[in-house]
């Protein structure tokens, strides 16, 4: 019998690239893809797969009772992987409200669905395992020093409104599975880089503007040190959590790959350099590197031990930092309209055009 998901934020950067891995990799599994299509989801990213009969989009808002205890039914849902949240640190400073009504009040009306329709009542088919996977960070647990790794046992410690919104979200979610015995799974991620990623964050954010010319910003002195996963990675670990994770338990999930943000930069400035040609200027592309005043509250260090998923489930990393950036420049390079589109909005009206009136 087929699996039946509710996919949240399959719109956005990782829930496009997992949408596109369970539709090639798993031909049992049909896709319900909830997403309120806010600047970060993205239509044109599910180009080539959205007419799969085994995926079905819905525009909606994950804190929408109604819309989601539906979908629960009609769909017979077994599994929910639940990306859907807004995750970028800077808005939450200026704009905190949108983080704590998505991410905490949107996780509490998927959660009590799928109570409903799990425990309160029995499932239509009945049969399959049920399972909700939330999707976290691993900015729950605050900023490390020099060394030191986070583990699953690290005590949470959240430093923005974004990161204790996600904080609060995976309490709630474990409280479901120790008060209700809801089948919960929860996976924290280290930072993510790769195909579709919206230019806010600072690898695709690095890429546009080197491209054009642009400076390319660099918060304080360039030291803070993050461990970067590439997208495939981090979804093929979803799946192998989903398939083979214990309910209750959490997963960190890492990419191996600890990089400071000035770093980053330079090797993204000198693979242009190498891809695009030179500037008009014939000046290499480092000398767009601008320092900026530095983000309130910004964690220092980011390192994940994703020891127990390794030892646990047998997964581990696939790609390196090097090849995989690599991969993450081709891609933009090859996809400048998907870019521009995004940059400057157009895909809006696309979403209108193609689908506002049926």
């Amino acid at each position: 019998m087929a699996k039946k998901v509710l996919v949240t934020g399959g719109c956005g950067f990782i829930g496009v690239n997992f949408v596109r891995l369970v539709l090639e990799a798993r031909e049992d599994w049909e896709i319900v893809n909830l997403d309120k299509l806010t600047y970060a989801g993205n239509l044109r990213s599910l180009d080539g797969v959205a007419d799969n009969p085994r995926h079905h989009f819905v525009k909606g808002d994950i804190c929408d009772q109604h819309l989601v205890e539906s979908l629960f039914l009609e769909h017979d849902i077994d599994t929910v992987v639940h990306f859907a949240a807004e995750s970028h640190v800077d808005r939450s400073i200026t704009g905190p409200a949108d983080f704590i009504r998505t991410n905490i009040f949107g996780t509490f009306t998927l959660l009590e669905a799928a109570r409903k329709h799990w425990l309160d009542r029995p499932r239509q088919a009945g049969g399959d395992e049920c399972c909700f996977l939330h999707v976290s960070t691993d900015e729950v647990y605050g900023s490390l020093g020099a060394t030191g790794y986070f583990t699953e046992l690290t005590a949470y410690d959240p430093r923005s409104p974004y990161s204790a919104s996600k904080a609060s979200s995976d309490h709630l979610v474990r409280s479901y599975f120790h008060t209700y015995g809801l089948p919960i799974l929860i996976t924290n991620c280290s930072n993510n880089y790769g195909p579709f990623q919206f230019p806010e964050k600072l690898i695709p954010l690095a890429v546009n503007n080197a491209l054009q010319g642009r400076e390319v910003p660099v918060y304080g002195d360039g030291g803070n040190v993050r461990d970067w996963l590439y997208v495939q990675d981090h979804c093929e670990a979803i799946v192998r959590v989903l398939e083979k994770g214990v309910a209750g338990e959490s997963y960190n999930i890492g990419g191996h790959n600890e990089k400071r943000n000035l770093e980053v930069a330079e090797l993204l400035c000198d693979i242009l350099d190498r891809k695009a040609g030179p500037l008009p200027s014939g000046q290499p592309r480092r000398q767009l590197i601008t320092f900026v005043r530095d983000r309130l509250g910004h964690d220092r260090r980011y390192a994940i031990d994703a020891g127990k998923i390794s030892s646990k489930l047998g997964w581990t990393p696939k790609m390196t930092f090097d090849v995989g950036l690599e991969k993450t420049v081709d891609w933009y390079l090859s996809n400048r309209t998907w870019l521009d589109a995004v940059v400057n909005g157009s895909y809006r009206q696309y979403y209108q055009q193609m689908y506002a009136n049926r």
